[in-house]
């Protein structure tokens, strides 16, 4: 009979193993005191920052850690913990779909805690296919297009109206801003 009751109970690792990253969504300017409250709750959390050296007025140098995410950071949790979270000074909420939280995967968000210490990282803003984009600097400085394809490289679609003709050029993400 013990050994049917043992059985029905779960093992005492089942919650660890079904914990999850998600994103929270943060009072902006907020990030790492949010941080510091997760892991003083004891939960396992994760604030990508990079590193930058700002000249002040005053022609002082200072380098500064800064959110690689602006109002974003990401936190291990398992479904019972959610509350836990949302009672964290300046969380606004778990990033979600209205009706339930969705999980980042875990090999991203590893092999981004893994990689940032490895490479220089800065942010850059989101490029999505369908995006218009201005080409910043390269042979193309100037001109306006579509991206159409994002692999290795960036291929953003470049239209001359006059002629109604159109051209594919590759580019590398560091060239283009969104418009």
């Amino acid at each position: 009979m013990a050994a049917a009751a043992q059985s029905l109970t779960p093992p005492a690792n089942a919650e660890a193993i079904a914990r999850r990253w998600f994103a929270l969504y943060i009072v902006r300017n907020h990030e790492k005191r949010v941080d510091d409250h997760l892991r003083n709750r004891e939960l396992e959390s994760f604030l990508p920052l990079y590193s930058i050296t700002r000249r002040w007025k005053n022609r002082v140098n200072a380098k500064l850690e800064l959110p690689l995410f602006p109002g974003y950071v990401f936190v291990r949790i398992a479904d019972s913990e959610r509350v836990r979270v949302l009672q964290v000074p300046g969380v606004v909420s778990i990033i979600g779909n209205g009706r339930e939280l969705l999980p980042l995967p875990d090999v991203e968000i590893e092999t981004l805690r893994r990689g940032i210490g490895l490479r220089q990282v800065d942010p850059h803003p989101f490029l999505q296919v369908g995006n218009r984009v201005r080409i910043c600097s390269g042979p193309f400085a100037g001109l306006t297009g579509i991206v159409i394809r994002r692999d290795s490289k960036l291929r953003v679609v470049l239209s001359l109206e006059l002629i109604q003709r159109s051209v594919a050029v590759h580019v590398t993400s560091d060239e283009v801003e969104p418009l």
